[in-house]
């Protein structure tokens, strides 16, 4: 899946691109595309740290949503298949 039609999915306003909820959709996306890319190319640690520093973004995204909107948390959750 490309990232604009990451945004279209979960944005909440026609001109919305930066939402937390569309950040922790896009970084998802990325996330999972990196871990099949370090399933292959196991040694590659640049990779693998990087993927690790979006983890944590993408988890201070999540707290920051549970806290201030816990049903929309919730929803985003399980539609994007995350805990």
């Amino acid at each position: 899946m490309d990232k604009k039609s990451v945004i279209d999915k979960y944005k909440i306003n026609e001109k919305d691109c930066g939402s937390v909820d569309v950040q922790i959709a896009v970084l998802t996306e990325r996330i999972r595309h990196l871990s099949k890319h370090l399933d292959v190319f196991k040694k590659d640690h640049h990779t693998r740290r990087g993927l690790l520093k979006m983890v944590g973004r993408r988890k201070r995204f999540q707290s920051y949503l549970k806290k201030n909107n816990p049903d929309r948390y919730a929803k985003l959750a399980e539609s994007l298949g995350i805990r």
